[in-house]
């Protein structure tokens, strides 16, 4: 019947709620040591675990690697088989073991040991094998498993939420920003939320530059031209003293008829909205739609003055999408 399913769905879950609430009442001291070793660690972060176990440490090591710590995994199988060779002593090691007694992680324990590769691990018993030869133990509390309560559920729960932990903690010990995670994502959904300015912005001839001195008959000709609704004003120096948009032109000849002659400077927007580079599209394309306007001119670093780019709102949305 679903009802007897969606019962035992909630058991299995209510069991992995208290699983992580144990888990977050354990982390001690052992578990900031990792951070901190990790963190000034030059080469790898080489993560082993057997069965599901194996298949968090494959998890734990995408994340790590994802957010600016280099890190692979190895099959404990395979390291009794010539796989040990791709450990290094600059290399930091963790292991993954409920039990900590695995006997396919004993042939690892003994290389890292006799090569003195530093060794993190994360298991539940303190009288295995693995606790006693780790550098760092960090001990994940014992948990009831669902499915008669042998079926590895909760424990790996468990593991995968302490190597999130260590990952997220690792990402804000170094300062790994979100434009240091971009260059690890171009692609997908997240390259998508993560794109800059700087992606998305038209530059060089593409921007509707026109010097203040000129007159409204020009700048007329050029938002023709560059069908942006939108110019760049700038004097002598090549810095921005203003924008004129198409708004500005109706609002303008609601009030005078003879235009032509006027010059830019005395009919554009002063001090216009500019963003850095670096600003996330998402977040210039909020300010386009909280500002009402269509357009906004980017700079780099501290140069407001000096537009390198123009964002329009039709190519936010197009790439946005």
């Amino acid at each position: 019947m679903s009802k007897d399913t969606i019962t035992t769905a909630k058991q299995v879950i209510d069991l992995q709620i208290k699983a992580l609430k144990k888990l977050k009442n354990s982390v001690d001291l052992s578990f900031h040591n990792a951070v901190n070793t990790i963190a000034k660690c030059n080469s790898k972060v080489i993560i082993c675990g057997v069965g599901k176990s194996g298949i968090i440490a494959s998890k734990i090591s995408a994340t790590l690697s994802s957010v600016g710590t280099p890190s692979f995994t190895v099959s404990a199988n395979d390291c009794s088989h010539g796989d040990l060779g791709r450990i290094t002593r600059q290399d930091i090691l963790i292991l993954i073991s409920n039990s900590g007694n695995t006997n396919e992680l004993r042939n690892i324990i003994k290389f890292s040991k006799s090569s003195k590769i530093f060794l993190i691990g994360i298991m539940s018993n303190k009288s295995s094998i693995l606790y006693k030869a780790s550098n760092i133990k960090i001990n994940i509390p014992e948990v009831e498993e669902s499915g008669h309560g042998i079926v590895p559920t909760s424990s790996t729960t468990t593991q995968l939420s302490i190597g999130d932990a260590l990952a997220i903690a690792l990402m804000k010990k170094k300062k790994f920003s979100k434009l240091d995670f971009k260059k690890y994502h171009p692609s997908g959904s997240l390259g998508n939320k993560l794109k800059t300015a700087s992606d998305l912005m038209l530059t060089k001839n593409k921007i509707p530059f026109i010097k203040e001195n000129n007159s409204m008959i020009n700048a007329i000709k050029i938002i023709n031209q560059k069908k942006l609704g939108f110019l760049v004003v700038t004097n002598s120096a090549g810095l921005n003293t203003g924008v004129f948009t198409d708004g500005d032109l109706k609002r303008l000849l609601r009030r005078k008829r003879n235009i032509k002659n006027l010059k830019i400077k005395n009919c554009m927007t002063k001090k216009p909205m500019s963003i850095d580079e670096n600003m996330l599209a998402s977040e210039a394309l909020s300010i386009m739609n909280k500002k009402k306007i269509t357009n906004l001119c980017v700079h780099n670093k501290n140069n407001i003055k000096r537009t390198i780019g123009v964002l329009h709102i039709h190519t936010l949305l197009h790439d946005l999408k």
